[in-house]
Order: structure tokens, then C-alpha cells, then sequence
């Protein structure tokens, strides 16, 4: 155990962050989610929502400045009536942790599926919010971030 960890922050995510370069994706998956068919790497969190793993990971996870959209949401498919209230939830988390306020790009269900099997990884949670799937793109990490 180490100081300052989030505990929802296991050995094997921990280990995923530090290996991921400038540019690489991981997204942070619900329940929904076909992970194990998509991921490269999976991660199981089945326990947690997302709002609490991306608030851990985001203490940690620079975005990535040099792309216009760092943040990919899956987008509600056309004729679908949910209205997705987590995403106000990753809003305020993203700008608790980036505050230049990272734009956010809303992807195609299918196009979402596509680049999550690019992704680094996968973060399987036990997320119950339909269209709560959340894709992040890693920066720098900058010598002040270092500190």
C-alpha cells in the first residue's frame, strides 16, 4: 500500500497509466460495455461506477493539449430518448482535474467501439448509466506536474 493512492486505483491500473505514452487512449467503460471482446488490455472494476474511477484516474492522467478533443463520449444513438445525466457528472470531474476545460468529441456507438479496440486499454466497471462509456487521450506529463 502506498500514501495517496486512491485504493480504487489497483496495482494493474496503476501499472497501465505509467506504461501509456503521449497519445495513447483508455476508456473507462459501463457495465454495457463489450470489453472483453474489444480490449486489448482489460481491466476489471466491476465494483465502481465511472464517475469515481475517472475522478482517480484523472488526478493522475494529463489530457492530451495537442488534440483538439482529448474527451470522446459515446453519443446517444438517433431515436434513443435517454438523456445521459452522467455526463454533467465527467464535466465537473474533467474540470476539477484540467482546467482549461478539455472539449469533449461525441462519437458514433459503432465509431466508439472502433477506437476502443485501439485503446490502450479498457476499464470494465460496474457502471449501471446507459452511455456512460468515456475515452481519454493521454498528454505530457510536464516538469511542473512533476512537483
Amino acid at each position: 500500500m502506498l500514501k495517496h493512492i486512491p485504493p480504487i486505483l489497483t496495482p494493474e491500473l496503476l501499472k497501465v497509466l505509467m506504461e501509456m505514452g503521449h497519445g495513447d487512449e483508455i476508456v473507462i467503460a459501463d457495465g454495457n460495455f463489450p470489453g472483453a471482446a474489444i480490449a486489448q488490455r482489460l481491466i476489471r472494476l466491476d465494483g465502481h461506477g465511472v464517475p469515481e474511477i475517472l475522478d482517480a484516474v484523472m488526478r493522475f492522467l494529463p489530457l492530451d493539449s495537442y488534440t483538439e478533443k482529448p474527451v470522446g463520449l459515446m453519443a446517444v444513438v438517433p431515436g434513443d430518448p435517454v438523456k445521459p445525466t452522467i455526463w454533467e457528472d465527467y464535466r465537473c470531474i474533467l474540470d476539477k482535474h484540467e482546467p482549461k476545460r478539455p472539449e469533449i468529441e461525441y462519437m458514433e456507438r459503432f465509431a466508439f467501439y472502433e477506437r476502443a479496440k485501439k485503446a490502450y486499454a479498457v476499464i470494465a466497471t460496474g457502471e449501471t448509466a446507459i452511455y456512460a462509456n468515456i475515452l481519454l487521450k493521454k498528454g505530457v506529463v510536464l516538469p511542473e506536474d512533476m512537483a
